[in-house]
């Protein structure tokens, strides 16, 4: 029995200055990326953060009047550990976020506004690979951030934009899904691992409403840096899927 060895990722361009993530929930972007947004914050550059909901329903245990609040307050913690400052929450209901024209308004709004030149999101894929199913909301809103990177540079799509003083911004160079099994590219994460780690520690509310039998945060992410690392030829990568931005 033989078996195909992987495809090696291509290494992610870094000759940018401005990136915006936009995550369907706290928690997101630590289950493997954010070791690659201290690498680039630590390379100097501007990053924000978006969260579509605020992950109020992600704690079995918890009412959502509380657990949104205190995933809120988690978020902006865990991005302090990799160097974001800048972290917004856009109120969608979780669990049940729809795509449709009011998200891809509010996405356009948010890219227009910070006028990034990557958008990294969440897999949109159906699956993580196999049998592992997507979560409703990550597909929802990967969908739509690839719609409104290219909403934000149309001046005659949401119109009501540029009478807000939101001028179209075409500077989208291309949307990058964190943790897609269709990822052809990666960035390594060697040197920043550890702060990875510790950014998803910091959501420690929600890590204990887990409860027992998930993996430790380092355990979990060490199986899949250096799956990548391997694949990129480094001990530890972070892998994403890249959207390329085209404007017609």
């Amino acid at each position: 029995m033989t078996t195909e060895t992987p495809e090696p990722y291509e290494p992610l361009p870094e000759d940018w200055d401005r990136a915006l993530v936009v995550s369907p929930h706290p928690d997101d972007i630590e289950y493997g990326g954010a070791a690659a947004i201290a690498r680039w914050t630590g390379q100097g550059k501007r990053i924000a953060y978006c969260l579509v909901t605020s992950g109020e329903a992600g704690i079995d245990g918890m009412h959502p009047d509380e657990a949104g609040p205190a995933r809120e307050a988690e978020e902006r913690a865990s991005a302090r550990v990799v160097g974001v400052d800048e972290v917004e929450f856009l109120g969608y209901p979780d669990g049940v976020v729809e795509y449709g024209l009011p998200l891809r308004r509010d996405l356009t709004r948010v890219i227009r506004r910070h006028r990034p030149e990557i958008v990294v999101t969440a897999n949109l894929r159906e699956t993580y690979g196999g049998v592992a199913l997507n979560q409703a909301d990550h597909i929802a809103v990967g969908r739509a951030v690839l719609d409104a990177a290219r909403d934000a540079g149309n001046r005659w799509v949401f119109r009501e934009l540029t009478d807000e003083g939101l001028e179209p911004w075409n500077g989208v160079r291309a949307v990058w899904a964190a943790g897609s099994p269709e990822a052809g590219h990666a960035v390594d994460t060697t040197e920043t691992f550890d702060l990875g780690v510790d950014s998803l520690r910091a959501h420690a509310v929600y890590l204990d409403g887990l409860g027992d039998g998930h993996p430790e945060p380092r355990e979990f992410l060490e199986s899949i840096a250096r799956v990548d690392g391997t694949r990129l030829g480094c001990r530890f990568a972070a892998s994403f899927e890249v959207y390329p931005i085209q404007l017609f």
